[in-house]
């Protein structure tokens, strides 16, 4: 780079902590690497050799360092040393990442300089990571220490990466979605949430809903194509759960977020949208539930005062009562996707089965748009029709702490395609047997009472509305009062549940789902493959 050549390598002989260090950077293959030398000669890899892809540089500092080497054991002073540091990400255990510095000295003023032009040229040329972001600060989420893990941890890791923020701390619901429908984000690279699941479904449906007002979309309609938000979303998880941030970073590290941020990492995301009677509900990334997660959802609203503990005490009144719920589902099967629920195949960085499954999707819309094949009108609907404990929708494994693989350990988060996982009435026992595997390793769908399907919609109809249609049409001449009296709610033997929607509760028994394909993207990479701790420097 700069006078020697974009794709010359550069090499240098500097000091790494009064040791000897070769030094190495390919702008071809933009890598930096280097050992110490473990014999009187420097260039000698040996037991602290270490690799650092360009992209994963913070920043370089110019460092003015007075200071003394060691040479064959005894103390030298040096008249001038020069010095640059490097601050890269670190990898740690459990798909953690670490920031971490390196600092490279030498005599010559020149050298040191060429080193720092190269590799901040090299950094100038990485145009997806962003320089200015709004940061919406929920102050009450979680543990209620937004404000304070922002400051402590999160600012000074942009302020080193020269991110400028504007921050925005949240004092109601909802604050962040309406602001990101009044300001101008026109001159922000993102959008940035500390806070939980639900603060970060008020940036979702607030980018979303400002990009299809813009592009004139009426989201009521439940088969518009809806228009991707321009701006990428980046979570910094402080809440109680941290869904979203375990099924795309593999854990709920403030940190590691952060990190993604800085580096400017892009992942895709699908979206999902819930209609009642063309109207929109809400919209969902990561699950959607009835009878079992939903009765959790609206238990422990009413227990807010107990904390995070409301959740565990709904959850084991919920099992206890045991309710099972009458209704209809109609799915359409995502035909486009090359994976299935139980392949063993689980959605990671750079994943093949979301970007094959986002081609055939795209190549059978193309084929419906000029009226070739496949239209929606023509597709083949399954309808099953029962008794059931829970009906459970995810885009996402929906992973956190206390489940590590999630409720559908093999959803994509980029298919264009959701998990439709029914459970049918059985005993308690075999319920319990099902929710505990959620916690191993053990195929959670291995029983007779549990079907999963990936779909790309789905409808669902409790039988309670069924039988209100049906009355309907029998005494369509009277008045709906008379109706009423007749069929009054509490001694209808069929009851309804609600629905757990990332968080929040929808009331609608009857709902229309489809799934939109890579609608956001977040700052996030997919959860990496194995990931190798490196040796500390």
């Amino acid at each position: 780079a700069g006078a020697m050549g974009a794709a010359e390598p550069l090499s240098s002989v500097l000091w790494v902590k009064q040791r000897l260090c070769a030094v190495s950077l390919d702008p071809a293959r933009a890598l930096l690497s280097w050992w110490r030398s473990r014999g009187p000669g420097a260039g000698v890899p040996g037991a602290d050799a270490c690799s650092v892809p360009v992209s994963e540089i913070i920043t370089v500092e110019e460092q003015d360092v007075h200071g003394k080497r060691s040479a064959s054991g005894k103390w030298q002073k040096m008249e001038r040393l020069y010095a640059f540091t490097v601050h890269y990400v670190q990898r740690a255990r459990q798909h953690r990442w670490k920031w971490a510095k390196v600092t490279f000295c030498c005599a010559d003023e020149q050298l040191c300089h060429l080193w720092l032009q190269t590799l901040r040229e090299l950094l100038e040329n990485l145009t997806s990571r962003p320089k200015h972001l709004l940061v919406f600060i929920n102050p009450f989420g979680g543990k209620g220490q937004g404000k304070r893990i922002y400051e402590r941890k999160v600012a000074p890791l942009f302020a080193l990466a020269s991110v400028t923020t504007e921050v925005i701390v949240t004092e109601r619901a909802n604050h962040a979605k309406d602001s990101l429908y009044e300001i101008n984000i026109d001159k922000y690279d993102g959008v940035v949430c500390v806070g939980g699941d639900g603060m970060f479904s008020e940036l979702l449906h607030g980018l979303i809903g400002r990009a299809q007002r813009n592009a004139g979309v009426d989201q009521n309609q439940p088969r518009a194509t809806l228009v991707p938000s321009p701006l990428r979303i980046g979570i910094i998880p402080a809440g109680s759960t941290d869904c979203v941030c375990y099924s795309t970073v593999g854990i709920n590290d403030v940190e590691t977020s952060t990190l993604h941020i800085i580096l400017g990492d892009s992942l895709p995301l699908d979206v999902s949208s819930v209609h009642h009677n063309s109207t929109l509900l809400r919209y969902f990334v990561s699950l959607l539930g009835y009878g079992f997660y939903g009765d959790i959802i609206k238990d422990s609203e009413k227990k807010r005062w107990m904390g995070l503990a409301r959740y565990n005490f709904s959850g084991l009144k919920t099992f206890l009562s045991h309710h099972c719920y009458e209704g209809t589902v109609s799915f359409l099967p995502a035909q486009h996707t090359v994976g299935s629920p139980r392949d063993v195949k689980p959605c990671r960085a750079g994943c093949s089965v979301c970007r094959q499954s986002k081609q055939q999707l795209e190549e059978e819309q193309k084929r419906s748009l000029y009226g070739l094949e496949n239209t929606e009108e023509v597709e083949e609907w399954k309808v099953i029709c029962g008794k059931f404990l829970a009906i459970n929708n995810a885009n996402m494994s929906c992973a956190c702490h206390r489940s590590h693989r999630g409720l559908s350990p093999a959803a994509h988060l980029g298919d264009g395609a959701s998990d439709l996982i029914l459970i049918r009435k059985c005993s308690r026992f075999n319920f319990l047997r099902f929710l505990v595997r959620h916690t191993n390793h053990h195929d959670q769908f291995d029983f007779t009472f549990v079907e999963v399907y990936r779909v790309k919609k789905f409808q669902f109809t409790s039988r309670h509305v069924e039988d209100e249609d049906r009355n309907l049409k029998e005494r369509g001449k009277k008045r709906f009062g008379q109706i009423c009296s007749d069929h009054p709610l509490c001694c209808c033997t069929v009851s309804n549940s609600s629905w757990n929607c990332d968080g929040e509760i929808l009331n609608s028994p009857a709902i229309e789902v489809r799934v939109h394909c890579q609608l956001v993207r977040l700052f996030a990479r997919g959860i990496e493959e194995n990931p190798q701790p490196e040796p500390h420097s």
